[in-house]
Order: C-alpha cells, then structure tokens, then sequence
C-alpha cells in the first residue's frame, strides 16, 4: 500500500474519530437536555395531577352542594347522575333505580318540551325553559332549566348536564299576583269614582270607564294609555266653570307633589266632582301619581239641605217649650237650649260643664237622675218623671225622655234629655184624682140609693097585687067578666112595671166592674143561657164555632147575651126562626155577631135601638132598655157595637170585645 493512501486512510480516521467525536458531544448535549425536559415534564405532569384533583374536589363540592337540582343525562334522555337536591325533587334515586326524563314531563307541555330538546340539539344549549313536571309521588311542580351539551375531544355531543330549579312556589305567587293585578285592575275599572294612574312623565297608565263618563270623555279607558295628562288638562278645562284655574290647579299640585284631597270642581253641566290627589313614591323614589274624581252632586245638594235644615231646628229647638240638654258620659252638661234656662232659672254659662245633678237639691230627684244616666249608658230609652228645686227654689214637676246619644260609628257618647214641665198638669192630675175619688163615693151612694128606691117602689107595688089579689079571692063568683078583666090589666100593669124597676137598677150598675176579671168560657154561657131561656120550638139558636175564653164578669156577658138572643126570639115572625152566633179573632179584639130572620129594624131606628126606653115595638114584655144595656156593658169592655138590618128579612148586630191581658 502506498503512503498516499495510507496518508489518506489516516486522514479519514482522524476525521472518523472527530465526528464520532462531535456525535458523542452532541448525543451528551442532547441526552442531557432529554433528561432536563424529562423532568420538567415530570413535574409539570405532577402539577396536573395536582390541579385535575383540586378541579374534580371543587366540581364535587359545586355538584354536591348546589342549591339548585343537577343532572346528566344521554342524548336519549336516560338520567346518568343527579346531585341530592335532584334526587329530593323528582323523587328517583339512579342508584337503585333508572328513570328517562319523559317520564316525568307533564302530558300538556309534551310539544313545549320536544322542542326544547330539538333547540338544544340544534344550539347546544338553552336557557329559561319553564314548564311543569310531574314527580314520582304525583306532585306536580314548575320547574326553569339552563341545560347544555357535553362534547368529546373531537366536538361530538355525547351527554347533556342541566341545572334545575323548583319555582313553583315563585309561580303560585306569580299566579297570585297576577290574580289579584286582574282583579284590580277589573276593580278600578268599575269603581264609583273616576281613577288615572298617571307616570312620573305624567303620562297615562291606568284609566276607568267612570273617568271618562264624569269628565264626558267619549273614548274607552284603554284608548287614554300614553296620553299626555297636560295637553289632555287643556283640553277638557272647557268642560269646567272656572277652566282657567282648574289648570292652575293642576300645575300647583303637580309642582307641589303632596297628597291633595277634597278639592271640589264646578262643571259646565251642573255636576260637582270632588279630586283627590296622591303621589307614588316606591323606595323614596317618585314613580308616578294618582288622580281620582267622584260625583258629589248630589252629596253637595244634600249637605246645602242638611244645613239649611239644620239652621232651621237649631231655631225651633232654641226656642221650643221643651227643655233639651245634651250631656256626655261623665253626666257634663254640653248644650242647653232657651227652654231649658227658663225652666231651671240657670244661665246658660252656669249650666255647660257642669254635673247634671248638682242643680236638683232634691234628693229623690238626683238618684232618679243618675239611675237613668246608667240606663243610657247600656243603650236603653225611657221617659221618667223628677220633682226638682229651680233656681228659685221654687218646687216643680219635670217629665223627662232621655236617649242615648251616639257618635258616627254608633258608640254610646253620653245622652239627650228632653225636659217637659209638668207641674201645672199634676196640679190638674192631683184634682182629677180627687174629682174620681169624689165621684166614685157618689156613685156608690147613687147605687145604694137606687137599691133603696127599687126596693120601695117594689113594696107598694107588691102590696097593690096582694090586694088585688085578695079582692078577686073575696068576691070570687060575685064579679062580672068586665071587673075580672080590668082587675087583670091591673096585674098586668103591676108586673110590668116591677120589671122596668129591676131593669132600670140593671141599667144602672151596667157601666160599673166591680167584680175582678175571671176566664169567661163563653162557651158554657151560652149552653147555660139555652137551658134557662124560653126558646120555641121553631126558632133555633145556632153556635156557628167554639167561641172564646175572655177576661171579664161572667154575669155581665150573661146579661150581654141573653139581651141579644131574647129580643131575636121575641121579634121573630118566621114559621122557622134561626139565631146564628159568630165570632172572629183579631190581634187586639174579638169581633162577634148575632144574626136572626126576625122583622128587621129601619135604618132610622139604628141609633134610637141603644137609648133607654127606646123601644120600637110597644109590647107587654118590652122595655126598651135591653140595647141600652148591652151598649153600656160593651162600651165598659172598650168595643163597639153596630148593626146591619133589612125590614122583613132580618137583622144582624156586631159588637167588639177588647182583649184582656
């Protein structure tokens, strides 16, 4: 081998060995820097570790202890995982249990939820669906979801997450408030008085159909919203008295903005409105103003009346003959009229303010006083009288009615008296009673004294029949027909004239009661007065019904009847004579009637039949004084009597009885 390339061969090598050399070198470089990334790559990897721990610990945390449900489901809607609060609300547990989530959507808002589902497919996402549910136990809830798509590494959707939240009771309320807002709104619009709801720009919110109706807006409530009150003010001041200041009214209370109530308005049309105005301020905040407006037409009219009235009685009371005295519940006098001063000789300065009782210096009359001051206190009326000391000293007689005296709301304030003086009535009272007693001792002496006077013409009367008796029993044989017959007249005549003497002492004590009041069966009266009374065979005395049982004298309704149904029998010219009695039950009296078929009375005669020795058909056995004492006994019962007759026909008497009680 030639040195060349020997030379060359060496050359080679050394360049061989530098480059291995150089590899070497830079494999070191590289390894070196290879080990570096490598722990670099370590410790980053263990950071990692460290911050997906720390990120997983956070989200379970967040998961676990959300307010509101969560939930992952797939994309066929199978529910993959729920936090606790899921689980409470819809009821299910996964764990033990699968559950898809159509199960429990609520069959109206199946549509709403497909396409929901359809825009989070689409979008990837949603956000305020609301709808209702129904959970495991049957409960149905109002739920809102913000629901997204979960993706893999390569953007493909793979799952769905949710956060759930129960607004069902936000719903119930909302419901609740938009109930009453209806309600409201429907209240304002039929309310009695005019109503705009004004912005704090003083444009229209709200308005009602009595609004436009009193300021003759011909227009709907609706039609007003958004106008502006101002132009509208300058439209419709032509409809008002004084337009100009309704305007500057308006501009006053705007500019002052504090509530306003009782301003009256004059219209062109004769109508009265009162307006009424109130600022609304929410949180401190002006939000907007209140107008209303009511027809007091007819209010002002009634309180111009009220006045008028008012100053009227005002005068009449000042100066009536009554006394009036207003006291409150401490007994304080608090208004006297001119009577009243009159009758006490009190000035009205010595009387207001002061206790009632003090001006009676009679004991008697104080306690009366504040008895009945009680009385009105528990609400009760009554009238009373008080023996008094005016201020002259002079003694004097007071009837008084007191009332309670009430405020607006009906609350007993203390009561009003009104003062009568009585004193010259008792003097006339006092002299009635003594003029009674006085007549009730003559009256006595009249009955005895008729008594007596019966009893002695009685005497001679029965001597002269024993007489003539005797006479007729001596010369019996020896005297003509004629002497027999004049002799018989004479007995006649005596027996008639011993009975107008014992109807005459009947009429007499007619009128007087002086047997106490019993139960009167009338009932019994009647079948006793059949039994004793001489009643033909062809005349019939009827009881139509049960009559009553009445307070009263037994022997007087005795009479009463037996008048009636005698004079029926003995004035009855029918083959067959009927008598028929009836009564009728009213709430203060009974009505009673007596009717027969018998002659008949003349119209001319029905007030002559109840007079004394009135008698129209002068017959043996007639009187004339059975009426006067029926008249007599029913007028001492308080009735009446009168009578319906026809010549021939009959006649049919009507009488009342007052109840007794």
């Amino acid at each position: 081998m030639s040195q060349n390339k020997v030379d060359i061969l060496e050359r080679a090598l050394k360049r061989e060995k530098a480059a291995r050399k150089s590899a070497e070198k830079i494999l070191e470089d590289k390894s070196r820097k290879l080990y570096l990334l490598s722990e670099e790559l370590k410790d980053t990897n263990s950071k990692l570790e460290d911050l997906l721990d720390e990120k997983s610990s956070t989200l379970k945390g967040i998961f676990e202890n959300i307010n509101d449900a969560y939930l992952v489901m797939d994309l066929h809607g199978n529910v993959l995982k729920m936090n606790e609060v899921a689980i409470n609300l819809f009821g299910y547990n996964i764990e033990n249990e699968k559950f898809n989530v159509t199960d429990i959507i609520y069959k109206d808002d199946l549509e709403y939820a497909y396409n929901s589902f359809s825009q989070l497919n689409e979008q990837g996402f949603f956000n305020g669906y609301t709808a209702r549910i129904i959970t495991k136990n049957k409960q149905v809830k109002w739920l809102q979801i913000n629901g997204t798509l979960i993706y893999d590494k390569n953007k493909k959707p793979i799952a769905a997450q949710g956060i759930v939240r129960d607004i069902t009771k936000d719903k119930e309320a909302g419901d609740l408030l938009m109930e009453s807002k209806n309600r409201l709104s429907a209240l304002v619009l039929n309310l009695n008085s005019g109503v705009i709801l004004e912005d704090e720009n003083r444009k229209i919110v709200l308005s009602n159909t009595k609004f436009c109706e009193l300021l003759n807006i011909d227009a709907q409530p609706n039609d007003l919203i958004g106008m502006d009150c101002k132009l509208a003010s300058e439209q419709n001041k032509v409809q008002f008295k004084e337009p100009l200041s309704f305007v500057k009214r308006i501009n006053e209370i705007d500019a002052a903005k504090v509530a306003v109530f009782g301003d009256q308005l004059e219209m062109l049309d004769g109508k009265v409105l009162e307006r009424n105005y109130m600022p609304i301020i929410v949180g401190g905040k002006l939000n907007g103003y209140l107008w209303t407006f009511r027809d007091i037409s007819l209010e002002k009219k009634y309180n111009l009346s009220l006045e008028a009235q008012k100053e009227k009685y005002s005068s009449i009371i000042a100066n009536m003959n009554l006394g009036l005295v207003e006291v409150n519940k401490e007994k304080e006098i608090l208004m006297v009229n001119q009577s009243f001063i009159e009758m006490s000789g009190y000035s009205e300065k010595e009387l207001l303010g002061k206790i009632e009782g003090d001006f009676f210096s009679l004991e008697n009359a104080v306690k009366v006083s504040e008895n009945e001051h009680f009385r009105r206190l528990k609400d009760v009326s009554s009238s009373y009288e008080l023996k008094i000391k005016n201020k002259k000293g002079k003694i004097r007689h007071w009837l008084v009615s007191g009332a309670p005296n009430y405020d607006l709301f009906g609350k007993v304030i203390g009561s009003i008296g009104i003062h009568l003086d009585i004193t010259e009535l008792k003097k006339l009272q006092l002299q009635k009673e003594n003029i009674l007693k006085e007549l009730e001792n003559r009256n006595n002496e009249l009955s005895e004294y008729a008594h007596i006077v019966s009893h002695d013409l009685k005497s001679p009367l029965r001597s002269i029949d024993a007489l003539v008796s005797w006479v007729k029993a001596d010369n019996e044989g020896k005297i003509d027909e004629a002497t027999l017959q004049n002799l018989g007249l004479i007995e006649t005549t005596l027996e008639t004239m011993e009975k107008l003497i014992s109807n005459v002492l009947e009429y007499s004590s007619a009128g007087t009661n002086k047997h106490e009041a019993i139960d009167v069966d009338l009932n019994d009266t009647l079948s006793n007065l059949k039994k004793v009374l001489f009643i033909p065979k062809n005349i019939s005395v009827n009881v139509l019904k049960s009559l009553p049982i009445i307070k009263g004298d037994q022997t007087k309704f005795q009479q009463l009847f037996q008048n009636f149904i005698s004079n029926a029998i003995k004035f009855c010219d029918k083959e067959v004579g009927v008598v028929d009695i009836d009564y009728i039950d009213n709430k203060t009296f009974y009505q009673f009637s007596i009717k027969d078929n018998g002659i008949g009375i003349e119209k001319k005669y029905h007030d002559k039949i109840f007079k004394i020795f009135h008698a129209l058909d002068k017959r043996d056995d007639s009187t004339g004084i059975g009426l006067a004492i029926v008249k007599k006994i029913i007028t001492l019962y308080g009735g009446d009597i009168w009578l319906e007759s026809e010549p021939n026909k009959g006649t049919t008497f009507y009488f009342t009885i007052k109840k007794i009680k």
